[in-house]
């Protein structure tokens, strides 16, 4: 079952997705926000047409632990998507996200050290569906703009909230079932 991740933004809403295994996390491009109902209508088309099973949207907790009116949005947001879409959606924390994915990226300098792409996203999309900066197919943002412009931090923040879903998803079925490990 592929699993959607969500980096909501104002202006433009980060995506990943997973393998069909659940166990990996792709980075899968942005949504340029249009307004709450229009985003979760394309939200909703996207997980029918990649066969979506489930979602995690982030959640915006202060670093005190607090939690704002962002993420009383984000909690909203995914109530609304579940019931568009017609399939759970979850919350995280994604207090440490884009400050990770902003990292990475410095670190990797751009296009190196990025998690490799879903194979499946190099389909052509329509106007206003999810796209990827610089992809031939999609439109080709302005260089000059810096990357959380382009949106290069919102869809690797997304595939990081996704990442450590999996991970603490795995992590319960494996203490559930028993918890083998490779010795």
């Amino acid at each position: 079952m592929r699993i959607l991740g969500i980096d909501l933004g104002n202006k433009r809403i980060g995506l990943a997705i997973s393998d069909e295994l659940g166990s990996i996390a792709f980075p899968a491009g942005v949504l340029a926000s249009r307004g709450r109902r229009r985003d979760l209508e394309a939200l909703r088309d996207l997980i029918r047409e990649r066969e979506i099973g489930a979602a995690v949207v982030g959640l915006p907790i202060h670093m005190d632990g607090r939690r704002g009116p962002e993420a009383e949005r984000a909690t909203t947001f995914a109530n609304d998507l579940a019931a568009l879409a017609g399939v759970p959606v979850e919350t995280l924390d994604e207090r440490w996200t884009s400050i990770e994915a902003e990292r990475l990226l410095e670190a990797g300098g751009r296009g190196r050290g990025r998690p490799a792409r879903d194979p499946a996203s190099s389909r052509s999309r329509r106007r206003g569906e999810a796209t990827r900066a610089g992809r031939a197919g999609g439109p080709v943002l302005e260089d000059r703009r810096g990357r959380r412009e382009r949106g290069e931090v919102d869809e690797l923040a997304a595939a990081i909230l996704l990442r450590t879903f999996l991970d603490r998803r795995s992590r319960a079925v494996g203490s559930i079932e028993g918890g083998s490990q490779a010795r």
